[in-house]
């Protein structure tokens, strides 16, 4: 990926896009600098790394009335934690996304007479960020139970994990159900499919995230696949996942 202007950056909060509603969003982390300067640093300060954080920023048009909206998605998940998923161009599969388990923090909306509603809110870190790729793209309505393209995220080494966060955005039908899992297999065609962490059942709008154990997983290929029940039932959800 090489320069580009941002046009069209996304931002999926635990059960929402809030992509359309914001014109500006902000990922920053950072690691503590952990101070071990001693008698004989040399006349310099040595340090270590200390905590890791990760911070998402967010602002723009305020909009309320719907659980797909900026306010009424802020005030549900307010002091609450929860997936958050930032992409810096589109949300296609295999599009880089960030994500990250988070606590929404504040909220803030207002502004003076005559301008453009505004919001404004922060979430920060309560699991690491991952840097990853899109698994399942949310424009794509889902009726039946399917398996989703497979990624070449890599293997993933002894103390690391695989991170996946699901965002439910819409449902639709008579006791509609999705459940979602995360599957691997050493080859693209997926001949030999493992399941390596699946979400909850969802019947409605709402966001979970997992992770793996810290064992050691040598497959190279990952997906979605999802299992759909009910009467009429259709879902649109994005999916991140990546390795940490």
């Amino acid at each position: 990926m090489g320069k580009f202007t941002l046009l069209d950056a996304r931002l999926f909060a635990p059960g929402a896009d809030l992509s359309g509603a914001s014109n500006k969003i902000e990922l920053t982390s950072e690691i503590e600098d952990k101070d071990t300067t001693n008698y004989r640093s040399n006349g310099w300060k040595e340090v270590i790394g200390g905590l890791g954080s990760a911070e998402i920023s967010g602002e723009g048009q305020w909009e309320a009335g719907d659980p797909s909206m900026v306010d009424n998605a802020s005030w549900s998940t307010f002091g609450g934690l929860g997936p958050y998923t930032v992409c810096p161009t589109d949300s296609t599969v295999g599009a880089l996304a960030y994500f990250t388990n988070g606590l929404r923090t504040d909220y803030t909306v207002g502004d003076a007479v005559g301008e453009v509603a505004p919001w404004s809110g922060t979430i920060k870190s309560s699991w690491p960020l991952v840097r990853g790729q899109i698994g399942h793209p949310p424009g794509l309505a889902r009726t039946a139970t399917g398996i989703g393209t497979a990624l070449q995220l890599g293997a993933v080494p002894a103390g690391k994990r695989l991170y996946a966060a699901l965002h439910v955005l819409s449902v639709a039908g008579t006791t509609p159900s999705i459940t979602v899992r995360i599957e691997s297999d050493d080859a693209a065609g997926f001949a030999t499919p493992i399941t390596r962490g699946a979400f909850d059942a969802a019947t409605t709008p709402g966001g979970q995230i997992l992770r793996g154990d810290g064992t050691a997983v040598t497959d190279t290929y990952w997906r979605a696949a999802w299992t759909v029940s009910g009467t009429a039932p259709s879902f649109m959800f994005a999916l991140s996942l990546g390795i940490r």
